[in-house]
């Protein structure tokens, strides 16, 4: 993986991203496996199976649609490149929405198995990308960005995409 774009970039272009990514997508792999076909426990019957696999079909759709817009439709991969802090688009409502796309992503494909015992991965899986990414990503930011990331950190969610927070 080409990691930097040019000379003087300060960030890498991938940072921490495909370990957070590979860690959540294999710790649901794992549950959907575990409890799914070797324990076969936790299954919800009717009208739980169905509301759960809608629910998990509108969120899988949703996290597809925020991984996209992050990753292939924000322009991040230049604002890196130039050193430059991005805060509009999709940025302005979530400041990390490659992650939590996946993540939510993860969530739907978790409730299509109708199944309890999966609910807690999706914690685990949030806990995993927020504590990966204060320790890393936003230790870099802060450190490059100052105070205007500072001030972005307080006005936009980290991983749950919501209406930006306005700043007094």
């Amino acid at each position: 993986m080409k990691n930097f774009v040019k000379e003087g970039q300060k960030l890498p272009l991938y940072g921490v991203g495909p370990y957070i990514v590979y860690s959540m997508v294999g710790l649901t792999v794992i549950g959907i496996v575990i409890f799914g076909y070797v324990l076969e426990a936790g299954f919800l019957g009717n009208p739980w199976v169905y509301i759960f696999r809608i629910a998990g079909g509108i969120l899988m759709a949703a996290g597809v649609i925020i991984w996209f817009t992050g990753a292939l439709h924000s322009g991040m991969d230049k604002n890196i490149a130039d050193n430059k802090l991005k805060t509009d688009g999709i940025y302005a409502w979530v400041r990390n929405p490659m992650y939590s796309g996946i993540w939510i992503f993860n969530f739907g494909l978790s409730l299509m198995w109708h199944n309890v015992c999966l609910i807690p991965i999706v914690v685990i899986n949030w806990l995993i990308m927020t504590i990966a990414l204060k320790n890393t990503e936003e230790k870099w930011l802060l450190k490059l960005y100052g105070n205007e990331y500072e001030a972005y950190k307080k006005s936009v969610n980290r991983c749950i995409p919501w209406f930006p927070k306005k700043i007094r």
